[in-house]
């Protein structure tokens, strides 16, 4: 039985987080908890805090050392945790 108004899973559950403004929210949390598969387990290892909060992701680390090649690196770490997102989560990025 195929009806005309029939809508796959994904897109009514997305349509559910818009309806009840919290779309942002999930995908931040999703990202947070991506961290570890997009940036690779050396700096996942050394992430002390890690969170969004008004459109900037918050980052610990140990290590200075990460710190530093972090910062260098950060609007493609911004760029791609928004393609993966589909949207704009992160706008800036603040190294602690």
């Amino acid at each position: 039985m195929n009806r005309s108004n029939d809508k796959p899973l994904k897109e009514v559950f997305e349509q559910l987080l818009k309806v009840y403004n919290i779309k942002r929210k999930f995908d931040e949390t999703s990202l947070v908890a991506a961290w570890p598969e997009m940036m690779g387990k050396a700096i996942a290892n050394r992430t002390k805090t890690l969170y969004i909060r008004d459109r900037k992701l918050y980052v610990r680390v140990e290590s200075s050392v990460i710190k530093n090649e972090l910062m260098m690196i950060r609007q493609q770490i911004i760029d791609r945790m928004n393609e993966r997102a589909g949207s704009v989560v992160i706008e800036e990025m603040v190294l602690l």
